[in-house]
């Protein structure tokens, strides 16, 4: 495949929001699904739930919401350790 072609069917995408690739990750706390994002899809700052620390504008992260219908209400922007230790952090210690 010629990389002229590659460009092409990558610009036809909604930028940011790459089609399949969103993944489902059950925790015990449920389901949820999970999009990772590369820096050049960040292009807003967001402030992470679990550390309470800025997610600059161009550094990549995940987004996350429960896995029901209206759930997408509730996405969060994570930084993927945060993320990874959401459980980890005890009653009364997490910010989200």
């Amino acid at each position: 495949m010629s990389p002229r072609r590659a460009r092409r069917r990558e610009s036809s995408r909604p930028f940011g929001f790459p089609t399949g690739l969103d993944k489902v990750e059950e925790w015990p706390d449920g389901e949820w699904k999970v999009r990772m994002l590369t820096g050049a899809a960040a292009t807003k700052n967001y402030r992470c739930p679990g550390c309470d620390q800025e997610i600059r504008s161009g550094q990549p992260h995940l987004v996350s919401w429960p896995n029901w219908p209206g759930g997408d209400e509730e996405r969060r922007h994570w930084h993927p350790a945060c993320w990874r230790k959401r459980l980890d952090r005890g009653p009364g210690r997490s910010r989200y």
